[in-house]
């Protein structure tokens, strides 16, 4: 069971004597998540086609989170967003199922377990939300996040689930939320 004591709307943390900040997002970040996003797959050169980079929700994220049992939450290091993560109830999976969505992070940030305690985070909302699954689709262009998400319980899936639009993605994953302690 995962246990429900993040339900601020509001969370900080201190790394390095510098401030981090988990909010919900807002439509004034829709811009700046985008620019990130795409900027860490041209970094690690991750297929630009039939991805996150060439999704038209990747440039409204805010958008695409209202009126639905979805939430997606941005990190901000000295006014700027250095990362975010999600999750949605993503076309064609188990009601009871959402995507873990555009968990991305600046390279500033990475490793630092900051991309650990978000996605520890998003579980337990999604979890309070209802959901008793979360799934993931990645490539192997990102193994530091894929290592993360086994290390977290994510299991490798043999073919996709749902029908995200994302052709191009080579590594699915799926977590139980029953089995978190």
């Amino acid at each position: 069971m995962i246990p429900d004591d993040l339900s601020l709307s509001k969370k900080e943390i201190m790394l390095n004597n510098n401030s981090i900040i988990f909010r919900p997002i807002e439509e004034k970040d829709n811009m700046e998540l985008a620019i990130l996003i795409r900027s860490i797959f041209e970094e690690y050169n991750a297929p630009k086609t039939g991805s996150v980079y060439d999704d038209e929700q990747t440039d409204n994220l805010y958008q695409a989170f209202i009126g639905i049992n979805a939430e997606y939450w941005v990190v901000e290091s000295e006014h700027k967003i250095v990362g975010g993560c999600g999750f949605y109830p993503t076309k064609g999976l188990p009601e009871s199922c959402a995507e873990i969505v555009k968990f991305y992070f600046d390279s500033q940030l990475r490793g630092k377990g900051i991309g650990s305690r978000l996605l520890k985070m998003i579980e337990q909302k999604a979890f309070k939300a209802g959901y008793k699954q979360l799934y993931i689709e990645s490539f192997g262009h990102f193994k530091e996040a894929v290592y993360l998400y086994e290390k977290q319980g994510y299991k490798k899936l043999d073919s996709p689930m749902g029908a995200s639009g994302h052709h191009a993605t080579t590594i699915h994953l799926l977590k139980n939320l029953s089995d978190h302690e």
